[in-house]
């Protein structure tokens, strides 16, 4: 398992801008999968499908704050952007002419400047893509395989030997009970992972917060610290939920923490119920929503289909519909559901038609989910706060 090298100790802020909402093919207004989760001044990646980097530069997002990319499959759509992501990250460049220097030919690899998880075939694709366009990196990576069951359990899988900026602490993640959980854990952010349905090995990533602290009431503990005459310095201890004894005795207790945020990332699918026991309770579900039957509302939509045979469809290529993704939230006790991934037949962009497409397709879920529903273009950013209810 994987422990990162930058010190955190609050999150603060957490956000999802979705870089890349497109499935399969990108069009003029929705471009190939990524999503960007901002946990605090960090940044980690969820896919990388092709001009991901582009999209970065329109967001707000600072791409040297990239820290960790989570692949869910190596479906073209969702990693074709990570080579170009990872030349422009590392400072890479196509080397010298021979007899030149070059810093990139000593890189220290040690400690990785970029983590990147995924399936197998990810350090391969890695490897592959570096060697043969001869891009050297200025600063380090490192790439963790979470091995299915099916998978060879060690080696690399392929013939290429590691690249000079490739560290060689790469794990092979192996299931337990049918999950791979805590593939990376520090003090206050956690990441597991599950296999889902698709129609190739494919994964869904569970972000989950440590406990926070509570909220705190100064007037209940001010009047103490000035009647012993306590330095109020100590309010920053109690407010971590903490405990302090005052020279008479008394023993303040801060508040009791609160259940930290949880975040439910989840790659292409027609079933994504292995993950549903670490998903329960997310505060915020991503989930697919590739086709939709839309008559009436989609001039596309065919005469000869219903919601039944779209949604055969949708499976049969192990994609989801919007109503296939409510029940899931439903299932899970999600407090807000996503959808992305949307067909190329759905535009992305401000026109009446697209918005009264989109706003069909989020009902379509809301029907099953009990709530309302949003539906992501490229480029939305939502907050992800605490839920009400603790």
């Amino acid at each position: 398992m994987s422990s990162s090298a930058v010190s955190r100790t609050y999150i603060g802020s957490m956000n999802l801008t979705f870089l890349g909402t497109a499935s399969a093919q990108p069009s003029t207004t929705r471009n190939h999968s990524a999503l960007a989760l901002r946990l605090g001044k960090d940044v980690w990646l969820f896919d990388c499908g092709e001009a991901t980097q582009h999209q970065l530069q329109k967001s707000p997002l600072k791409m040297g704050r990239i820290e960790k990319i989570f692949i869910t499959h190596t479906h073209g759509d969702h990693i074709f952007g990570l080579i170009p992501l990872m030349a422009s990250l590392l400072n890479g460049a196509g080397g010298t002419a021979e007899g030149s220097d070059d810093p990139r030919l000593n890189v220290n690899t040690e400690t990785p400047a970029l983590e990147i998880y995924g399936p197998l075939g990810t350090r391969a694709y890695v490897r592959n893509g570096l060697a043969y366009t001869h891009t050297l990196l200025g600063a380090s990576y490192v790439v963790h395989e979470l091995r299915f069951p099916s998978d060879p359990q060690i080696g690399d899988v392929t013939s290429l030997t590691p690249q000079l900026a490739e560290c060689l602490n790469g794990c092979n993640i192996l299931q337990v009970d049918g999950i791979w959980k805590d593939i990376f854990k520090d003090e206050v952010i956690s990441v597991s992972a599950a296999p889902i349905h698709h129609s190739v090995p494919c994964v869904g990533y569970v972000v989950t917060e440590a406990p926070v602290p509570g909220k705190i009431d100064p007037s209940k503990y001010i009047p103490e610290l000035k009647r012993t005459r306590t330095a109020m310095t100590v309010m920053r201890q109690l407010q971590q939920g903490g405990s302090v004894a005052l020279e008479d005795g008394t023993v303040l207790y801060g508040p009791p923490r609160k259940r930290g945020r949880k975040v439910v990332i989840l790659g292409d699918t027609f079933d994504p119920s292995p993950a549903a026991s670490l998903a329960e309770d997310a505060d915020m579900l991503v989930h697919e929503a590739t086709n939709a039957h839309l008559p009436g509302i989609d001039t596309s939509t065919k005469e000869a289909d219903t919601y039944e045979s779209v949604e055969a469809r949708a499976k049969s290529r192990g994609h989801s519909t919007p109503q296939m993704a409510g029940a899931f939230a439903k299932k899970i006790r999600a407090k807000r559901l996503i959808l992305n991934h949307f067909s190329a037949r759905y535009p992305g962009d401000d026109s009446e038609e697209s918005k009264q497409i989109m706003t069909a397709i989020g009902n379509l879920a809301a029907s099953e989910f009990g709530q309302n529903v949003v539906c992501a273009k490229d480029l939305t950013s939502v907050d992800i706060g605490f839920s009400e209810k603790q």
